[in-house]
Formats: structure tokens, C-alpha cells, sequence
């Protein structure tokens, strides 16, 4: 009998750690499967604004407030825009002063607490940049699938797609480019963002499934009009790229990739972003296989690409850098090196993810307007 109630407890007792440990890791994978849309990413540190005056922020001293180029910064109802670090301020030991661009909405106070975001402009195309644009509903697997379309003169469409924690509203950096350059845009929101269908497990699949929104984008701007296309993507919208590339049924028409710190391996990334989140690295591999067991995702089934003869890419432009901590720049450097009479990598350093614009506005046109010239 005594063995009978050993026995049971010690199965209860294991039963119990293995559901705790399911919820654990449940709990810690959230960080990437449900990545709210437009809110930066955890692994964004949060910093303080300690003074504002004329055209100038001071924010904590951190080295992501140190970072070069223009950037975003939301805070609880606010978002602004930040220049350059202004090295010859006078500021305090614990501070950097950073050109403030713009107060879009809200305001910024002394105590606020902000996080550095790709994204520069908020809003529309028209109402952020003064464009023209229509509001469109791209007939997606799932239903209507809201876009933006900014029309232009050339036969070669560029689809947008964001990544991980961003919107459509990260297309808008390199817009007025595109439109000063005549190439018609389509920036496409897909399942889970706001105002999309929402799929029916609630999950980010990191572009596993989200691809076929893409594929519908393209579908739509070949019936109405676009002779080629180019797909940029950022972060798991690059993913998505890389997948529409591979298995649409319309891939010979795609001219050229453009792909920002692309997801190559969705479990460094789910890592990444699980750590960021505190989670003890004991329990990252939990956070994986509960990942898994919720997704269908198994293996990391984009290293492929980097595999000789399994990937035939089109030309392709790939940003990237090492200062990436959410999608390791060493699978991009290899899909790089594999291809690379087809993909040209273009390093951009002191950049986070998805933030390779960000850093050096003026070098990453005109790589990509070099780029882009022959596709024209």
C-alpha cells in the first residue's frame, strides 16, 4: 500500500511540475506570439524624460538613448519624434540630450516614461505625410484585409509589410522616397493587426501563415494594374516576404526583395523576446516547445534559405546589423554569403530590430534607391 501511495504522489507531483511548467511556458512565449501591434517590443528598455525645452529631450542615459538617427518615442498617450544626440548640450551625468523633431500628439514631461520605436510617423499618408492615398480592403483567406495604396506612375508595385510590434504605420518612413521615386505602395495590414481579421488561435505564427495575406496583397495589385513587384518586408514581414517568394503561386512576378532584419530563425527570436520578459533562461526551451505545441511551428524551417539549391531568390536587398537582439544578424550574414550572387547585405550598425532606416535614413535610400533603379 505504501508503495501504491508513493507511487501516486510522485506521478501527481510530476504531473503538476509538467502543467506548471506548460503554463510557464505559455506565459513566457506570449512575448512573441502575442506581440501587441504597435506597442515597442520588450526588449526595448524604458527610459525617463527628465527635461524638455525648445527642440531639445534629455532622457535617461542609457545606451539606446545613445543610439544615432531618428526615432520615434511613445509613451502612455504620447509619441514623439527624436533627432541626433546633441553632444555640446550641457546636461546632467545621468542624461543624454537628443534633438526633439516633434511632439505628434500628446506631450512630454518631465517623469514620463518613453520607449524608442521605429516608428516615426503616426496617423496616414495623408494626414502624417501629405500624400494622396485611398483606403482599400484587399479580399484576404481570412476576410477584408485593410491597406493603404499610394498610387504612382511605374508598372512595379512595392507591397510593405511590417514585423513584430509595429504597424502599417512603419511603411510610412520610406514613403515619400517611394513616392518621390514614382513607385506605386501598398501597405498592407494582415490578420491580428487592429481593424483585420483576427486568426483563430489569437497567435503571431511568424509569417508561417501570415504569408497568404501577403499573397493576397499581390493578387490584388496584379488584377489592378502592378506589372512587377517588390516586396519589403521588416522582421517577420520580411519572413513573409521570403515565404511569398517560395510558395505563391505568383512569385515569378516579383522583381525584388527588400528584407529589414528578417526572422530567420523563429526560435531565437521567441527566446529573444521571451528573455527580454525576465524569463530565467532554465525556462526558455518550455517557452519553445509550448511555442510549438500552440503554433504547428516546428524547426526552424528558414534556415533552408541559407541552404545551397533550396531557395531560388530573386534579386534581393537585405538590412541588417549586428546590434539586432531580437533576430540574430549571423542567419542573414549566411543567407547572404549562400546567395550571394542574388542577395546583397547591407550592414547597418547601432541599429535594433527592425530600426535599420532608422539609424541612417540617407544610406539606407540610397542603397535601396541603387537597388531599386534596374527594377524600375
Amino acid at each position: 500500500m505504501r508503495t501504491v501511495t508513493a507511487t501516486a504522489v510522485a506521478v501527481t507531483t510530476a504531473l503538476a511540475a509538467g502543467a506548471a511548467g506548460i503554463a510557464v511556458g505559455r506565459i513566457a512565449g506570449d512575448a512573441a506570439l502575442k506581440a501587441p501591434p504597435g506597442r515597442p517590443l520588450p526588449t526595448e528598455p524604458q527610459l525617463t524624460v527628465h527635461a524638455t525645452a525648445a527642440g531639445r529631450v534629455a532622457l535617461t542615459r542609457d545606451l539606446a538613448a545613445l543610439r544615432p538617427g531618428v526615432h520615434g518615442l511613445a509613451g502612455d498617450g504620447s509619441h514623439a519624434v527624436v533627432g541626433p544626440v546633441l553632444g555640446t548640450e550641457s546636461h546632467s551625468a545621468d542624461t543624454v540630450v537628443r534633438r526633439l523633431e516633434r511632439v505628434t500628439h500628446g506631450t512630454l514631461k518631465p517623469g514620463d516614461k518613453v520607449r524608442l520605436t521605429p516608428n516615426v510617423y503616426v496617423g496616414d499618408p495623408g494626414t502624417a505625410l501629405g500624400l494622396d492615398h485611398a483606403d482599400i480592403d484587399v479580399p484576404g483567406e481570412l476576410g477584408a484585409l485593410p491597406a493603404w495604396f499610394v498610387p504612382g506612375m511605374r508598372g512595379t508595385w512595392v507591397i510593405a509589410v511590417h514585423g513584430l510590434g509595429a504597424t502599417r504605420e512603419q511603411s510610412m518612413n520610406l514613403m515619400e522616397f517611394l513616392h518621390r521615386h514614382r513607385f506605386p505602395v501598398l501597405a498592407l495590414a494582415y490578420r491580428g493587426d487592429l481593424g483585420a481579421p483576427r486568426p483563430a488561435d489569437g497567435l503571431n505564427h511568424f509569417g508561417e501563415t501570415e504569408w497568404r495575406d501577403l499573397d493576397a496583397a499581390m493578387r490584388y495589385a496584379l488584377g489592378n494594374g502592378a506589372r512587377q513587384l517588390v516586396l519589403h518586408g521588416w522582421s517577420t514581414g520580411a519572413t513573409m516576404a521570403l515565404r511569398a517568394a517560395t510558395r505563391s503561386g505568383l512569385r515569378e512576378r516579383i522583381s525584388g526583395l527588400v528584407l529589414d532584419s528578417p526572422v530567420l530563425s523563429w526560435e531565437a527570436t521567441l527566446r529573444a523576446l521571451a528573455s527580454a520578459r525576465r524569463t530565467p533562461s532554465a525556462l526558455l526551451p518550455l517557452a519553445v516547445r509550448a511555442a510549438q505545441g500552440r503554433t504547428g511551428l516546428y524547426g526552424d524551417r528558414l534556415d533552408d534559405a541559407a541552404t545551397p539549391g533550396r531557395l531560388d531568390m530573386p534579386p534581393t536587398l537585405l538590412f541588417h546589423g549586428p546590434d539586432d537582439t531580437v533576430a540574430p544578424w549571423e542567419h542573414s550574414r549566411r543567407l547572404a554569403a549562400t546567395h550571394s550572387g542574388r542577395v546583397a547585405l547591407h550592414t547597418v550598425r547601432q541599429a535594433p530590430h527592425a530600426a535599420m532606416w532608422n539609424a541612417d535614413p540617407k544610406a539606407y535610400e540610397e542603397a535601396l534607391r541603387r537597388f531599386l533603379t534596374p527594377l524600375m
